[in-house]
């Protein structure tokens, strides 16, 4: 006979309380004893008990809990159960962060984390054995589009398992800031309502409303060309950018450019020459938005880096070379201009278009969710590495579905004010999803094979850099906990099973683009790893904050041309470029999309910061402790670096880093 302390929290969101009355039983070693409670969990609580166990249970396994309801299904959000035995016993702890929901009994498996071959009880097999058989009829793969990676099978948020739904207050807010976004193009349509929409500065009129201190440098600088050169490096999207081994076959200088041709050599020489190439863009049919047919183009640019780190643009191709035009025009600094001032457009315009599609949607947003998708139908909840990856996973599949709903589908936000809208932007996504490499998900590999390495002012390589050391050794730390020889790693099925559903089902057959298809050694599971928590929080990060910064002022970033692209510079007009940029509907809608989805988020978890505590014991703690000091050296890093700067780089900071894909 023994005393058991039983402590009951619930989560902190609305709606998270019932009024439901709970049931509970302990489950030892020896045997099981129903607990005389009658418990109503209250939000934000946590509840306290001393029962008295007429029997010897043992070493605690397991706690068993049902809800019982008369005429309503009182949904209760249970975060976890801690159970301290008689006398010397240690502290159980019980996590649950889960809806408990219907009257069927939920077990809830002691925290401490096990491999499938460490199950000394026979129990714990069958628990693990169950939950996954459970789990894979809740969470099942659906083709969104083919060719592109399987998505969770919910055709709306609706559809959604409960458990991947967002809380109240993260719905309330991205509902109420949509309605609010909306009201606010309205305005800024009533007040353009009578105004004209033909000179660079009639932007001005829609400039007002929610934006950022850099929004307001972009609005002032955006013509530069120091300023345009260094997006490649550190703006909304700083992937593109890769070193010049050679000079571009597209790149075709015709007669008359002897002395452009010997400035690229010099520079190529030197190793200073760079390119971004958006040879994916060719092909790629345009929308056609309220009757009227938008542009697309495939630019190639060429960029010296200067000795002081600035990255100046040497020539723009706006199209490749092909049967009618097989000597494009070249566009020049030293055009007139308004001819360059567009041809760098188009090329802000075709940064757009792969920002949003390649490197925000496909590389973060649809690869997180499959690993999201894999992890619940493949790790049961015992798993390490189920405990490793959870909480990088939160609210993922709402948003992507979200996006399936309203983003991207059919008469979407694309659709209405994006060049590649109207089905260019899925056959874009298709061909990114063809070139998509494990190596091109991992920065070390990536940034070395752009030729980004050692640049003082490449900041994003840097943080990017710095961020996978730290959180490679906390990846590390956790493995090493568990896995303690690589033969462990290759005898684990439920981690072989989830590396397979994640190469060749989810990212379908990926294993030609150098994805595993099973884990061999600690270091390349670590890896992996490393991979998969970099992509769900530091990527994206780096992705997806910089539209506030660099797309508030539209004709930085046009999401649509509305003309061709010019064939010749003497031509260029005033008209010419108004007419390219979006026009007052477009620029509104691309405004309020953007701050929509790059603010902060009011419930934001920073990186490493989660409160819930999947892992029980002090190692997996002690691990976790020492990535958020790591953590917080960098913040301090990055703090004392940007105060030296004219242009600080924020998005990697420690503190703007998301724990999951959540907007």
């Amino acid at each position: 006979m023994g005393r058991y302390r039983i402590r009951v929290a619930t989560g902190a969101s609305l709606f998270s309380g019932s009024h439901n009355r709970v049931q509970l039983w302990l489950v030892g070693a020896r045997g099981e004893a129903e607990l005389e409670l009658q418990l109503q969990p209250a939000r934000g609580q946590e509840e306290e008990f001393d029962r008295d166990v007429s029997e010897d249970l043992g070493p605690l396994h397991f706690v068993k809990l049902r809800k019982h309801h008369s005429l309503v299904d009182d949904a209760w959000f249970c975060d976890r159960i801690t159970v301290q035995g008689p006398g010397a016993c240690a502290e159980a702890a019980f996590p649950c962060y889960r809806w408990v929901q219907g009257e069927g009994v939920l077990s809830l498996p002691e925290g401490t984390a096990r491999l499938a071959g460490d199950n000394a009880l026979d129990m714990f097999q069958k628990h693990r054995e169950k939950e996954l058989k459970e789990r894979q009829q809740i969470y099942r793969w659906a083709t969104w589009k083919e060719g592109l990676p399987l998505t969770i099978a919910a055709g709306t948020k609706d559809d959604l398992p409960p458990n991947m739904r967002f809380h109240e207050e993260k719905r309330r807010d991205f509902e109420w800031t949509m309605k609010a976004g909306a009201l606010e193009m309205v305005l800024k349509r009533v007040y353009t309502f009578l105004s004209s929409w033909d000179r660079l500065e009639d932007f001005d009129q829609i400039f007002w409303g929610q934006k950022s201190a850099l929004a307001e440098k972009v609005h002032q600088r955006w013509q530069d060309d120091e300023f345009f050169g260094y997006q490649f490096l550190n703006g909304a999207n700083p992937m593109l950018l890769r070193r010049s081994t050679s000079l571009p076959s597209r790149l075709v200088l015709p007669t008359g450019m002897e002395e452009l041709r010997a400035q690229l050599e010099k520079e190529l020489e030197n190793s200073s020459l760079f390119e971004a190439d958006f040879i994916l863009l060719d092909g790629i049919p345009a929308n056609v938005i309220r009757g009227e047919k938008q542009y697309l183009a495939a630019p190639l640019i060429m960029l010296k880096m200067e000795p002081n780190g600035k990255l100046l643009p040497m020539v723009i191709q706006i199209q490749p070379p092909n049967p009618s035009s097989p000597t494009p025009p070249l566009f020049l600094p030293s055009d007139p201009p308004l001819a360059w001032l567009l041809a760098k457009s188009w090329v802000r315009n075709s940064d757009f278009q792969l920002h949003q599609l390649q490197y925000h949607l496909l590389n973060t947003h649809l690869v997180a969710e499959v690993i999201a998708v894999a992890t619940m139908r493949c790790l049961p909840g015992l798993h390490p590495v189920f405990k490793l990856l959870i909480p990088h996973i939160r609210y993922t599949m709402e948003i992507n579905t979200r996006a399936r709903t309203q983003l991207i589908s059919e008469g979407g936000i694309f659709d209405k004010a994006v060049s590649t809208g109207g089905g260019g932007h899925v056959q874009l996504v298709r061909q990114a999803m063809a070139q998509l490499t494990y190596c091109s998900l991992c920065p070390p590999d990536d940034l070395a094979d752009r030729g980004l390495l050692g640049i003082p002012s490449a900041l994003y390589a840097h943080d990017a850099l710095r961020l996978w050391e730290i959180i490679a050794r906390y990846v590390e730390g956790i493995v090493h906990l568990f896995y303690h020889r690589d033969d462990t790693v290759r005898g684990d099925p439920e981690l072989q099973a989830w590396c397979r559903e994640i190469t060749e089902v989810g990212l379908c057959q990926a294993q030609d683009r150098g994805f595993p298809v099973s884990f061999q050694s600690q270091n390349q599971l670590c890896h992996f790893l490393t991979m998969c928590v970099f992509t769900c929080t530091a990527q994206h990060a780096a992705i997806n904050q910089g539209q506030l910064d660099w797309y508030a002022w539209v004709p930085n970033a046009p999401c649509t041309m509305r003309m061709p692209p010019p064939t010749t510079k003497e031509d260029v007009t005033m008209a010419t470029v108004m007419g390219s940029l979006p026009d007052v509907r477009q620029a509104c809608l691309q405004m309020t999309i953007t701050w929509h989805l790059g603010r902060r988020q009011p419930d934001m978890v920073p990186l490493g910061h989660h409160k819930e505590k999947y892992f029980s014991g002090p190692k997996a703690k002690a691990v976790l402790n020492q990535f958020q000091t790591d953590l917080e050296n960098l913040e301090k890093e990055i703090t004392a670096r940007n105060e030296q700067l004219d242009l600080p780089y924020e998005y990697l900071k420690p503190s703007h880093i998301e724990n999951s894909v959540t907007i």
